[in-house]
């Protein structure tokens, strides 16, 4: 009873947000679903349609409304381009949340969102196991780009060009750092999410090494869990908030005056998605989420702040210039309102010729499990960003979001053009007096 009377709650307060939606159609001309089927049901109004009627359609159709709900990116560019300001991702993601609960959750998601995500230790096992396996069943695909395909048409893998497993995850190699605050007067927890963790150890080297540059002192958990939005867009609100209090846990008696992060889903997730359903929680751990969720920065914004008054920040090199492009993630540029911040890190590396591509903050397609679900329709809004990387010249294409990461290698990767995918904070990166000193010895 209790459980039909939380949910009946839901749907009230969904109610109360769809009745600014005026039908209007602006969020049609930005949806990069809809660009590619021309199907009202792909398209924001169509699912707010569906969503206004969801008591009803959840006794008629549960499986179908579910199924037409997960054909949404959550890139949040209807939400971006709404003239009434109608939070169109908010609700999507509440409406998943509702129907999962009624209609539960598959075995496999289960197991993955509830036993395995929150238990680092055995999701290190099998990375571990799957890295140690993995080139049985792959071969190199672009030696620039360092992706792999599959030796043959696998299930879930297909014919994705992808980035291989680390053998041993970032948190792992660098065990917990816990340093007081530095020259900078500050200590900043460092979160580097899943993909970071698990794929683009580089890129978590780096950001550390700039925060230290910059003179802040650094916290990073022994252990690493997901940040939960997997879990929360398959409808898992328990998992979601299972993740939620580990990390809660993790960081709460660091003493840190920021989370920092180099993914913008992660950011966005913490910032934004956090407090949104924190309100089903305890007043106290309402409390946490709040806390965290405003001490979250992105990254790119949080050193950005700084670039103009921190010292040392030559550049090094001499010769050609590189040409290089930027891909403004969804989650950074829509929902957090951030894209000047990781230009200004490119700029910062004089060895650099920006070149702004057509529509950059196009939705690159991945939409995490989105991917997964639909990768044909992913695919080919993939490959419409990849004509617009390749149109510019540019030798490296910058981002800052790992999940775009791995999505614009996939679909580069199958040009054979050898364009290299780099975060922002790696491109800053290659400024810092050390660096320069490795590449004159």
């Amino acid at each position: 009873m209790a459980e039909l009377q939380r949910l009946l709650t839901l749907l009230k307060e969904l109610d109360d947000q769809l009745a600014g939606c005026m039908k209007c159609g602006m969020c049609q001309a930005v949806c990069p679903l809809y660009a590619e089927t021309g199907r009202e049901m792909d398209v924001a109004r169509g699912k707010l349609v569906l969503v206004e009627h969801l008591s009803s359609q959840l006794l008629n159709d549960p499986q179908g409304v579910q199924k037409r709900l997960e054909r949404c990116l959550l890139c949040g560019s209807c939400a971006k381009a709404c003239p009434s300001g109608v939070p169109v991702v908010d609700i999507f993601i509440k409406a998943r949340a509702i129907i999962g609960e009624y209609l539960g959750l598959p075995p496999i998601k289960k197991l993955i969102f509830r036993s395995l995500l929150p238990r680092p230790r055995l999701m290190d096992g099998l990375q571990r196991l799957a890295a140690a396996g993995q080139g049985l069943f792959s071969k190199k695909a672009d030696p620039i780009l360092g992706s792999s395909c599959a030796r043959f048409n696998a299930p879930v893998i297909r014919d994705r060009h992808y980035l291989p497993l680390a053998t041993t995850p970032l948190h792992g190699e660098l065990g917990e750092i816990d340093e007081p605050a530095g020259p900078g007067g500050t200590k900043v927890g460092f979160y580097p999410g899943c993909l970071v963790d698990k794929i683009f150890l580089d890129l978590g080297r780096d950001a550390i090494d700039v925060l230290r540059h910059r003179g802040h002192g650094i916290f990073v958990p022994g252990e690493q869990v997901c940040c939960g939005i997997p879990a929360l867009s398959s409808g898992d609100r328990q998992g979601f908030e299972r993740l939620v209090g580990r990390i809660l846990n993790q960081f709460e008696d660091a003493d840190i005056d920021y989370l920092i992060t180099p993914c913008a889903t992660c950011t966005a997730t913490i910032r934004t998605i956090w407090p949104l359903m924190a309100e089903y929680l305890p007043q106290r751990e309402q409390q946490r989420v709040r806390r965290l969720a405003e001490k979250t920065r992105d990254i790119t914004e949080f050193l950005a702040e700084g670039l103009d008054e921190t010292p040392g920040e030559t550049q090094h090199g001499s010769g050609e210039k590189t040409g290089i492009t930027y891909h403004d993630p969804c989650h950074l540029q829509k929902t957090l309102s951030i894209s000047q911040a990781p230009r200004r890190l490119i700029g910062a590396n004089s060895n650099y010729d920006f070149r702004e591509m057509g529509a950059p903050d196009r939705c690159c397609g991945m939409g995490g499990s989105f991917n997964l679900l639909h990768y044909d329709l992913s695919r080919q809004v993939g490959q419409k960003k990849a004509e617009d990387i390749l149109a510019t010249g540019a030798d490296t294409v910058a981002t800052a979001c790992p999940a775009c990461m791995i999505q614009l290698v996939d679909q580069l990767s199958r040009t054979g053009k050898s364009i290299r995918v780099a975060h922002a904070v790696q491109i800053y990166a290659e400024t810092l007096p050390q660096r320069a000193q490795k590449e004159q010895s």
